[in-house]
């Protein structure tokens, strides 16, 4: 199909570079410059997809970012991208775009059986049609509600561009690339600020794109252009076109999404980013995004071919597309006129309908002149046509403008062009808890109080003429940099502009029909979610009157559109309803972002391996080139076991498990969380953060202590050493440590602010070797001279300074096996020299490396705890047998008040024991439940497994797990059902020590 909608010498495109595009399978060509909307209607495309709800016949609604309807599908494969709009979409050499939401095709679409159907599904169906009976809700209901759910098709395959994050500070952000914003950011520019001007469109200059007024006596297009290069002279501005400020947050933080190689299509080549994601603090901001378009609320308004009329202008100035041949131009302001008389000059056989009873004025007058009829003070009571317009009802409305006067009479027509008014884009307003005040005169909202430092100008502040829009934006950029601290604040005198004297306006919210509201013909004004003004209606008699109920009992304004022509329209109706004034009705809150954003965008460079961070310790060439298989533990890399030849992940874990017990073991321990602990309040601040005391802790000596948070609830545990006497070494879980130090500074910042103590973070300043065994003491002996290993004269939980394996040492006497152990902490520069000196000097004493599985085995056989495996938030140091650990002598810890809480002290709490199957080669799935008796659910719960392994060294399965009062049950026999719903498995609780239980070797 050729462009024959095209007007040939208008518009902004590049007729010169033709453009080839696939739209639903079929070949079509546009121009460099157009978007696929404008394309799409130069070739006389006008079905571009189907609603969510009904599955309506849709078409283009709008120019830009708010268009409800013409949202497509783009592209196929791992490029492909969901609920893009068209409007907003620039068109590239092979674009492929199909329409969404439909099926088999837009043409023919089985799911248009819901209008018929329509009467059965009114706004709040669901609730009500999904309820009963409950036992369909996972057969039936389910099933088909996530069918019917979402639109679009999300990409299966990995996204294959890059994406980036930039992060920046300015004097001044500007939101809004129109004349407002163009002015502002001159008048701010000039004064030297620093200034980032963001606009969403593919060039600066926002409505003045699709006007043919003049500015200064010269074409607006001209004054554009001066500008922008004015701008990109000055050194401290920063301009970003295709930029959406798509979210404003607390004290002037905001965030831009650049759509950087968008509009050439998909490359091969990703050195260059596909978006960039902006994170700004600005000093001052000026939210210049204009205002859209108000639709207006007539019988079957949604045919393709109705669309706003400033889109109709756009199209026809700013692409050179005539939107239809046969317009019929519908208003109630002067604002339409314009769009008509364009029309008309371009060729298009256009009429007027206005509400209005009289209109008059220059713009009215220019129209009759240019003989165009004006049907004054009537309404289009329905339109004609199925997937494309083909004509409307018109009749003379009554005086109040709730009914007809007269009979409708026809008129032929392809496109017919609203416009109800304009509502100011105060979203980022809106997002920056900005309150909204109502302006009866202009029937919209306009921005209001906002406790952060930033000003609306231009059309966005309900300034709707062009010369208030330049001259706001000029005293709003030279007040934004003054404050910012550059300039005298004096504004540049505004260039001059013809002013065009508009009438006063008729605002009908609801123009009546030949039949009555909800009967047979609809009045839609949330055209994305297919809500109606009778939907509206019946949220009212059911009781939902509530500005945040009818949203939600209705879906208005919750579409990926978030209402943005909708939601004013939405709150009038309900404000005739109640008989009250529109702001009494309310506003919901917009939310960011302003327009959907690409998790791409937002998550960055920080992607595929960038999007956790991979830390490995000292020794980790060393566990590779020794066939270590790894785990993630956060984001560490550990050494999960360590096969031979032909083991399988169980055959290795039992051979280090029984090796490591009968000679000795060698474990990478270097991610433990390590937190060096200073000043003269040190001690006190240890004795609050721990249970048990540590003022009494000798220097040299080390000491096991539980944390809690306020609820007396476990969160960690480590052991830490006094090095000095002010000076600690405290570690903690591998996957606790940043958690911990957060702690503590919240704790010191927050409440003891005038305690001296200082607490960093050391983990990776240190590497640790773990040496564990019967053998250990020999192998330490072969290692260093000048410390004394002797467990006679090194104690357990003590300390020694020294060399080992030729590097400076600290070793430390703690045990998470229950053997003799031996922790030898280095340098990190030093861990992968001493690492291999130890696995050499080991050989001759049976030395075994073992990784992660094997080191759960063995602290298990002697029932030690991992807290966030065998705890979970809701466990005390009493749950666990630990009552010993809580300090009876000291008056203050955190969680301390929290145990004498009723529930905390009760009896039946989960408390720690062992388990032990019947079958003692069946190991216990962790997580499994334990019941009293199995049998059909619901069945009441005991417990569950936390910790389950087999146990060479036990010669069996052993598992812990937290039961209902399970320090009393001990010897009482449970029973744990599987998931397949048979096999249930006898078990019987004991205490959770399993190995060595007279703890004798733990000094060798």
């Amino acid at each position: 199909m050729s462009q024959s909608y095209r007007i040939e010498g208008k518009g902004r495109i590049d007729r010169s570079k033709p453009i080839r595009f696939t739209w639903n399978g079929r070949s079509y060509q546009g121009y460099q410059g157009d978007t696929l909307a404008s394309a799409l209607l130069a070739n006389g495309v006008r079905l571009v997809g189907r609603s969510f709800k009904y599955h309506r016949p849709r078409g283009i609604m709008t120019a830009g970012s708010e268009e409800p309807n013409a949202v497509v599908q783009l592209e196929e494969g791992a490029r492909t991208e969901p609920n893009t709009r068209a409007t907003m979409a620039e068109l590239y050499d092979g674009l492929t775009a199909n329409a969404q939401n439909c099926w088999p095709s837009v043409e023919f679409d089985v799911g248009a059986l819901n209008a018929k159907l329509s009467r059965f599904f009114p706004a709040g169906f669901y609730y009500k049609t999904f309820m009963w009976p409950a036992a369909l809700w996972e057969p039936l209901y389910e099933k088909i509600i996530r069918r019917a759910a979402g639109m679009g098709e999300s990409p299966e395959e990995i996204d294959p561009d890059s994406y980036a994050q930039h992060f920046a500070h300015c004097d001044v952000l500007i939101a809004g690339g129109g004349p407002a914003g163009l002015s502002a950011a001159l008048a701010a520019g000039r004064t030297g600020a620093r200034v980032i001007l963001a606009d969403e469109g593919a060039e600066f200059g926002g409505s003045l794109l699709a006007d043919t007024v003049e500015i200064a006596g010269k074409p607006a297009a001209d004054w554009i252009a001066e500008t922008v290069a004015e701008l990109t002279a000055m050194p401290e501005v920063t301009l970003l076109p295709r930029t959406t400020v798509s979210a404003y947050y607390d004290h002037n933080f905001l965030t831009l999404t650049e759509r950087v190689t968008d509009h050439m299509g998909p490359r091969a080549d990703d050195s260059v980013p596909r978006q960039r994601f902006w994170k700004v603090r600005a000093k001052q901001t000026i939210l210049a995004q204009g205002a859209i378009e108000r639709p207006l609320l007539f019988a079957d308004n949604d045919r393709p071919g109705v669309m706003l009329a400033s889109a109709a202008r756009t199209y026809i100035n700013r692409y050179g597309v005539l939107p239809g041949r046969e317009i019929v131009v519908f208003t109630g302001n002067d604002s339409a006129y314009p769009a008509a008389l364009d029309a008309k000059a371009a060729g298009a056989r256009v009429e007027i309908v206005d509400l209005r009873t009289d209109p008059k004025g220059p713009l009215v007058d220019h129209a009759r002149a240019q003989g165009i009829e004006i049907h004054a003070g009537c309404g289009i009571t329905g339109t004609r046509g199925t997937k494309a317009l083909h004509g409307c009802d018109v009749a003379p409305l009554s005086e109040d403008g709730k009914s007809l006067a007269d009979e409708p009479f026809s008129i032929g027509c392809d496109c017919i062009a609203v416009a109800g008014g304009w509502n100011p884009t105060v979203h980022l307003h809106s997002q920056a808890r900005g309150k909204l005040s109502w302006d009866d005169t202009k029937q919209c909202f306009v921005p209001g109080y906002c406790q952060w430092p930033t000003r609306s100008a231009g059309a966005g502040n309900g300034t709707f003429d062009l010369a208030g829009c330049l001259d706001e934006g000029l005293k709003a950029g030279a007040a934004a940099a003054h404050e910012a601290g550059f300039g005298k604040g004096a504004a540049p005198e505004a260039p001059a502009v013809e002013l065009s004297e508009e009438g006063p306006a008729r605002q009908v919210w609801i123009v009546p029909s030949d039949v009555p509201l909800g009967h047979g013909k609809k009045h839609f004004h949330d055209h994305q979610n297919d809500v109606t003004a009778a939907d509206i209606h019946l949220a009212a008699r059911e009781g939902y009157v509530s500005v945040e109920h009818l949203k939600r009992y209705t879906t208005t304004g919750m579409g990926t559109d978030q209402g943005k022509t909708s939601n004013v329209n939405a709150l009038a109706v309900m404000a005739d309803i109640r008989n009250a004034r529109i702001p009494e009705v309310g506003t919901t809150t917009f939310r960011p972002p302003y327009v959907p954003t690409t998790f791409g965008a937002i998550g960055g460079q920080n992607r595929r391996h960038l999007f956790l961070q991979e830390r490995t310790t000292p020794m980790h060439a060393a566990h590779v080139a020794n066939g270590a298989v790894f785990e993630d533990v956060g984001d560490w890399k550990r050494p999960w076991y360590f096969p031979r030849d032909g083991e399988d992940m169980h055959e290795a874990v039992q051979r280090e498990c029984r090796q490591a017990r009968e000679t000795c073991g060698l474990l990478d321990a270097s991610t433990l969380g390590k937190i060096d602990i200073q000043g003269p309040d040190a001690a006190w601040f240890l004795n609050m953060m721990y249970t048990n005391k540590w003022d009494t802790l000798a220097v040299g000596k080390g000491r096991y202590g539980v944390m809690l948070n306020e609820h007396g609830m476990v969160i960690d545990d480590g052991v830490t050493t006094r090095l000095a006497e002010n000076h600690f070494h405290m570690t903690t879980t591998t996957g606790g440590a940043a958690r911990v130090l957060g702690m503590l500074e919240e704790w010191l910042q927050t409440e003891w602010p005038e305690r001296q103590v200082y607490c960093t973070s050391v983990t990776e300043q240190w590497a640790v070797c773990t040496i564990t065994g019967p053998n250990a003491k020999a192998l330490m002996a072969d290692l260093t001279d000048d410390i004394d290993v002797d467990p006679a004269n090194f104690p357990f939980l003590a300390y020694r300074t020294g060399t080992v394996a030729g590097a400076p040492a600290r070793v430390y006497r703690i045990s998470f096996t229950g053997d003799l152990a031996y922790e030898v902490n280095v340098p990190a520069r030093h861990g992968l020299a001493v690492w291999t000196t130890i696995l050499e000097r080991g050989r001759k004493h049976g030395l075994v490396q073992y990784g992660t599985e094997t080191m759960h085995v063995l602290r298990a056989e002697k029932g030690f705890i991992i807290v966030g495996q065998d705890t979970d938030g809701t466990v005390t140091p009493m749950d666990l047998g630990m009552n010993w650990i809580v300090s009876k002598k000291k008056d203050d810890f955190i969680g301390k008040r929290s145990h004498s809480r009723s529930d905390t002290a009760r009896e039946g709490r989960k408390q720690l024991v062992g388990i032990m199957t019947e079958d003692p080669n069946v190991v216990l799935p962790e997580g499994a439940h334990l019941v009293n008796q199995p049998g059909k659910p619901p069945i009441a719960m005991e417990g569950h497994v936390t910790s389950s392994y087999m146990s060479p060294n036990v010669g069996r399965s052993i598992a812990l797990g937290l039961i209902k009062g399970g320090r009393d049950r001990i010897g009482d026999t449970l029973h744990a059902p599987m998931m397949d719903g048979k096999t249930v498995h006898k078990v019987t609780l004991t205490e959770p020590v399993f190995f060595d239980k007279e703890g004798k070797r733990t000094n060798g």
